[in-house]
């Protein structure tokens, strides 16, 4: 079933407001199974994540467990077209390193059947590179 702009636009509205609140289960439930992250760049970050566990496990977690303090984000825009949605936002989080992630980004997504099933991330590579600590290598990594 092909949702439309405005079914798609409302579900990334929801995924975001939660995270304005620093819920991010709703953004977690939103993802297809088989779901690609991509963060643009060149920092230890970048990469296409594939599927739901990959995104959970390889990016959000080792992530998150940098942050010395809920992360809460502001949305600032979301403009969708068909199966794309754009989203404008920011967020700010010490890290437990001491350091501040004062970070905003762009995330373009594609809806397919209520989900998201990509999601392309451009956001500050030089902070991302000052402020965080490399994440593990993935676990396929040889």
């Amino acid at each position: 079933m092909k949702h439309t702009t405005q079914e798609n636009k409302a579900l990334v509205a929801h995924i975001h407001s939660e995270l304005d609140k620093g819920n991010g289960q709703a953004f977690i439930d939103s993802l297809a199974d088989d779901a690609r992250w991509t963060l643009e760049g060149t920092t230890p970050w970048s990469r296409t994540y594939d599927g739901k566990a990959a995104i959970r496990e390889e990016l959000i977690r080792p992530l998150f467990a940098q942050f010395a303090a809920p992360y809460v984000s502001r949305t600032e825009r979301i403009i969708a077209e068909d199966d794309r949605v754009v989203v404008l936002f920011s967020g700010d989080v010490p890290t437990k390193a001491g350091k501040r992630y004062n970070k905003r980004y762009c995330y373009v997504y594609r809806i397919e059947g209520g989900k998201v099933k990509e999601l392309t991330e451009y956001f500050d590579t030089a902070l991302v590179q000052q402020a965080l600590e490399a994440p593990p290598a993935p676990a396929h990594a040889g």
